[in-house]
């Protein structure tokens, strides 16, 4: 009983943390894709 909620206090913490991670990574590449739609809008102009 107790391995198993070891277990799930383990599975729990990596869940939390890849949330953050992906929360991250997807903030990053959102501020990429502004980047370069700014630049593109500038080369039209």
């Amino acid at each position: 009983m107790r391995n198993l909620i070891v277990f799930a206090a383990a599975a729990a913490a990596l869940l939390v943390a890849s949330c953050n991670t992906v929360s991250g990574m997807g903030k990053d590449v959102s501020a990429a894709g502004h980047a370069v739609t700014k630049t593109a809008d500038d080369v039209k102009k």
